[in-house]
């Protein structure tokens, strides 16, 4: 039986491919267990630092299984259904090949950067099948394009192109969909070259700018700090600098 996510370990990066290409990378709750098993093996793998997320094929992911989920299999999966309510303590990058709708669109919403191709395109098309984005869609796109852009997408289901994504910040990039894994993993390769201490933290606190007063955020910003800048890979950093060197993090 072919799995439907693969995972595979480059240096400090792991791909995780959805792998359901005949079905457009929809995810039924076999494959929802599966993605959610992939993302916590990042996050306990201590040499992986970054997550690259794409689809086989020509589709990033259609979202939600309806032939599966008109046949009575509304389960979710169990344990901490990791995507797309809970995104990975690394880094995560969403590697958008092609249409990424409905929970596909908001697998996106739930990485940190997103490299979209040409070809790709964007919608969360819930409403028009008597549902609602449940996956986080209807909270986090507001957040990130703002209140009317994301208003017109969640309340008609229409799409949106790649360009008008960009536009409205939803993804970093736009490149031909044969550049789209080859500009993730570079990207993710300058994030796997920073101090990893110092990305984990800057990740926490990027991802609760919109959440915590500003208050609690210097306050977590503080403590952040004391761990970071007493750490060996800030020594590390500073030494490396002034010898003109690549620094060897440790990670402590």
């Amino acid at each position: 039986m072919t799995a439907t996510v693969l995972v595979e370990k480059r240096n400090a990066i792991v791909f995780v491919t959805i792998n359901r290409p005949e079905k457009r990378n929809a995810m039924d709750p076999a494959t929802m267990e599966a993605l959610a098993a992939a993302a916590d093996s990042v996050d306990a793998d201590p040499e992986a630092r970054v997550m690259v997320l794409t689809g086989a094929g020509t589709a990033f992911s259609s979202g939600m299984d309806l032939q599966a989920f008109s046949q009575g299999d509304r389960n979710r999966p169990a344990g901490r259904s990791r995507f797309p309510a809970v995104p990975t303590s690394k880094p995560a990058i969403a590697a958008v090949n092609g249409p990424a709708v409905a929970g596909g669109f908001e697998l996106v919403l739930a990485c940190d950067l997103a490299i979209a191709a040409e070809t790709a395109s964007f919608g969360l098309a819930e409403v028009q099948r008597g549902l609602f984005a449940a996956g986080g869609g209807a909270f986090r796109l507001p957040r990130i394009a703002g209140p009317r852009l994301a208003m017109e997408v969640l309340l008609t289901g229409d799409r949106i192109d790649a360009a008008r994504a960009l536009e409205y910040g939803i993804v970093n990039q736009v490149v031909p969909a044969a550049d789209v894994l080859a500009r993730s993993e570079e990207l993710a390769s300058r994030i796997a070259a920073a101090a990893p201490l110092g990305v984990a933290e800057t990740l926490t606190l990027a991802r609760r700018a919109f959440d915590l007063p500003e208050e609690e955020l210097w306050r977590l910003n503080g403590e952040a700090r004391g761990r970071v800048f007493a750490s060996e890979d800030a020594l590390e950093g500073a030494r490396a600098f002034v010898e003109k060197r690549v620094p060897r993090w440790t990670g402590r």
